[in-house]
């Protein structure tokens, strides 16, 4: 009954819409056409079973002294020994190939971005652009895109189902990660790791558009919009939700690097209130 309901699901990861996520759904249908062959041999067998050695069958032979067979023994121990043999190597070649760390092959050079979970929004910094968006990520379609992530707290999970490869934002430390959009679309973006009251809203757009689009969207917020300076971001990190997307016109030069290496205090993390996560807004720099 559940089958119908499922099969209008989108956005997520079995309709990948970049190369990390298309390699990633190839690795979970082999790994479930390698289980498959143990789980369907076992289902056929155990009917194939009942059947023969029902009540009114005659020829079943009857064997109350049997204790050991060596055929079946054989048998019960190599599936399971390739299937575990073939998994390994999926996930051993996968593990390599699909390394959060490793830069993905482009012609182009990568868009630097870097993200820092907040309780409870994410806070995107492009650094060549000097621009930053909260809960809202615009990139380039085709071009490879390379991530630092920290967090201004605790710990979190960046993940953008349909573009692959969940990684961990950590307070203190900064995790890199390297993804694609194929093409312009949005798609959805969410913390994967539960941390407070606001967590149901942590969520994010990811907006994919094309070069000349993504140019013409940094030079508009260029210079429009408050100042993200150490004291914007003190107000930002402050518990709370945001209503939607807002942009920070210019950025303090390396901001994201005092916030990794906890030169700008971290956050106390969330704390529980009455009336549930505030909203917290930009503003202006007077």
């Amino acid at each position: 009954m559940a089958l119908p309901l499922l099969a209008s699901c989108s956005q997520g990861i079995l309709h990948p819409e970049g190369p990390v996520g298309a390699a990633e759904r190839t690795i979970l249908f082999n790994s479930l056409g390698i289980m498959l062959a143990i789980v369907i041999p076992t289902i056929l067998a155990v009917i194939a079973f009942a059947w023969w050695f029902r009540a009114g069958n005659d020829k079943a032979q009857y064997l109350p002294e049997w204790s050991f067979s060596g055929r079946v023994e054989l048998v019960v121990w190599s599936i399971p020994l390739l299937v575990i043999l073939f998994l390994s190597g999926v996930i051993w070649v996968g593990s390599h190939q699909l390394d959060p760390y490793r830069p993905l092959a482009a012609k182009v050079k990568p868009l630097e971005v870097q993200v820092v979970s907040l309780d409870w929004k994410w806070l995107f910094i492009y650094p060549e652009q000097g621009i930053a968006s909260v809960n809202e990520l615009t990139i380039p379609a085709g071009v490879p895109i390379h991530f630092s992530l920290t967090s201004a707290s605790v710990m979190n999970s960046f993940f953008v189902p349909q573009l692959g490869s969940m990684i961990y934002t950590m307070n203190g430390m900064v995790t890199q990660l390297h993804l694609q959009a194929d093409k312009p679309g949005t798609y959805w973006g969410q913390s994967a790791q539960f941390s407070g009251d606001g967590f149901a809203d942590m969520n994010f757009l990811t907006r994919s558009v094309p070069a000349g689009a993504f140019a013409a969207w940094a030079s508009q917020n260029k210079r429009k919009g408050p100042v993200l300076d150490a004291a914007a971001y003190s107000m930002l990190a402050k518990q709370g939700t945001v209503e939607k997307p807002f942009h920070y016109g210019s950025v303090q030069p390396e901001l994201f690097r005092l916030i990794a290496t906890q030169r700008i205090a971290p956050s106390t993390g969330p704390q529980t209130g009455r009336g549930g996560p505030k909203t917290v807004t930009p503003r202006s720099k007077s």
